[in-house]
């Protein structure tokens, strides 16, 4: 059974990882560089797939998830220091970040509420 806190979590990561998947759609080629904005796709799909499984109750595929999308966070990070990067994709960089903190966040928490809950029972 998910808690209501790892639902919204896995539903917060799977829009980011949608997010991803547009990433080459949207580049000017310049940025995101088109090698980032597809290893942004990648992860966005790997992100996909491993919320489908936490969905359905693995723990592990709630893990991958958290994974991905830190290592998403991680690769937009050279947004904030790389010289001429225009304002709207330093704000997009920094809202998916946010957004991924917050939905990792939701989904450890939802994750050791299950625990307590089964230890409960």
């Amino acid at each position: 059974m998910r808690t209501p806190l790892l639902t919204a979590g896995l539903v917060l990561a799977g829009l980011l990882g949608l997010a991803d998947l547009a990433t080459p759609f949207v580049t000017d080629g310049e940025h995101p560089p088109v090698v980032i904005a597809l290893l942004a796709a990648a992860i966005g799909l790997a992100t996909l797939v491993a919320a489908v499984a936490a969905w359905r109750g693995s723990r592990g595929g709630a893990w991958v998830v958290i994974a991905t999308r830190l290592v998403s966070a991680v690769i937009a990070l050279p947004a904030f220091v790389v010289p001429d990067v225009p304002a709207p994709a330093v704000l997009a960089a920094g809202a998916g970040v946010v957004a991924t903190l917050l939905a990792a966040g939701l989904i450890v928490t939802g994750l050791a509420r299950m625990r307590t809950l089964g230890a409960e029972r």
